[in-house]
């Protein structure tokens, strides 16, 4: 997929279609989505050796290090070292998960509780970083709960955005509905009467729409947005080599999955020769991936609502990148795997681990630890971790039936339950 370099080292960047013109990094980190309708992915990739982050320790300093050459020549770059810094610097723990070569990955430490806030607040600073128009930018974001409320709070009064979120109308969790309507200002939440896939294709609609854009900027921060996939590449970059250095040993993953963003930048810093092993996806009822990866056609198909609500995904949009990264179908179904979870396993698997593993884990974390169980049992060797994406306490109707006691919200998470909330009913259609 490579072309020519632009004057200096900055990347180009391509259309996964193909029927749009080639733009910058930047460029691309503005729009969100190509105006074909596809997803942005550079025209070549740097390679690492682990030598190359010598030096390194902290989150921000192997980010900075790893997305250099993604910048190198770019409006951004002269601001990227202060916004890897600024975008939630925490570096993410690698906890013991119980049992001998078992991790947990804990990426619930932002104001939000959730993954999503290490690659929101980093998008936020790129697109600060670049030239501001006359009109805000309005930051179209779908989410299936925990994306919005990260967004939100990376863009709350920042000033020149304004943000609107779109959400399935009683598809996410109480705590979860409460974080998207309690920032007010510049945020707007719309409850959208239909599903996760529904205000996906809403959002979408929106992005291609030129003449609506030429009226209103918009951008996007899902994980359509490249700038996204970048920051999270890092966390899993952090954490390998932090892994290695600590026992000489490769570092596996199993991750929660819905729309693919997340497991996907695991699979780009794998790419760029950072030690990660082996990669398997942990869905839950909606079997879109695990139906894939098992031999059968790809199929989106209408999500169904499941405990692990944020992974009610029939048509994950990131699939679109991993064609385009292994056009051979076979080749990509040798590079990862897919199982699915039941909202039965989910229940079973939080009380295990509390009990087996000392942990509480939210339903999304929850499958990870149910699949992670399934391979130990088969005789899995190596060194795995789980992907922990949420703070158990956002989801205490699930949760604390189970472990039988309340779950103490962070303090981040406590300050947002006390604010005042609402959102704005929105019909399933564009026009509205």
């Amino acid at each position: 997929h490579c072309l020519p370099r632009r004057q200096g080292f900055a990347m180009n960047t391509l259309s996964t279609r193909g029927q749009a013109p080639v733009v910058t990094l930047s460029q691309a980190i503005a729009a969100g989505l190509a105006p074909d309708g596809g997803l942005y992915m550079p025209d070549r990739w740097p390679t690492f050796s682990v030598k190359d982050f010598a030096g390194t320790r902290s989150l921000p300093d192997v980010a900075l290090r790893l997305l250099q050459p993604f910048f190198a020549d770019e409006v951004i770059a002269p601001a990227l070292p202060a916004i890897c810094n600024a975008a939630l610097a925490i570096d993410p723990p690698l906890a013991r998960f119980g049992a001998p070569n078992d991790y947990l990955l804990e990426l619930f430490h932002g104001p939000t509780a959730a993954f999503k806030d290490y690659a929101a607040g980093f998008l936020a600073g790129c697109l600060s970083a670049l030239p501001q128009g006359d009109k805000p930018l309005t930051i179209v974001v779908a989410t299936s709960g925990d994306t919005g409320a990260a967004v939100a709070a990376a863009f709350h009064n920042r000033p020149g955005f304004r943000v609107a979120i779109l959400y399935p109308d009683g598809r996410v969790s109480p705590r979860q509905a409460h974080q998207l309507g309690c920032f007010g200002d510049n945020v707007r939440a719309f409850k959208v009467d239909g599903s996760f896939d529904d205000c996906q294709a809403l959002a979408k609609t929106l992005l291609t729409d030129a003449a609506f854009r030429a009226q209103l900027p918009l951008g996007s921060a899902n994980s359509i947005s490249l700038g996204r996939l970048l920051r999270q590449a890092a966390y899993y970059a952090h954490a390998a080599l932090s892994h290695q250095r600590a026992t000489g040993n490769v570092l596996n993953f199993v991750i929660p999955t819905g729309n693919l963003g997340n497991a996907l930048a695991c699979l780009l810093a794998k790419r760029m020769g950072l030690p990660i092993g082996q990669l398997v996806l942990a869905s839950n009822a909606n079997t879109v991936l695990p139906d894939f990866f098992a031999g059968g056609d790809y199929h989106p198909k209408p999500s169904v609502a499941t405990l692990a609500n944020a992974m009610d995904v029939g048509a994950p949009s990131n699939f679109e990148r991993l064609q385009y990264l292994y056009p051979d179908t076979e080749t990509l179904r040798h590079t990862l795997r897919a199982e699915a979870v039941s909202d039965a396993q989910i229940r079973a698997a939080i009380v295990r681990t509390r009990d087996e593993r000392g942990h509480v884990v939210c339903p999304h974390t929850a499958c990870a630890a149910d699949v992670l169980d399934r391979l130990r049992a088969r005789g899995e060797p190596g060194d795995w971790a789980i992907v922990a994406t949420a703070h158990p306490a956002k989801f205490p109707e699930v949760v604390e039936p189970l472990v039988q006691h309340t779950i103490a919200a962070p303090p981040a998470l406590a300050a947002m339950f006390a604010r005042p909330s609402g959102a704005e009913r929105l019909a399933n259609d564009a026009a509205a």
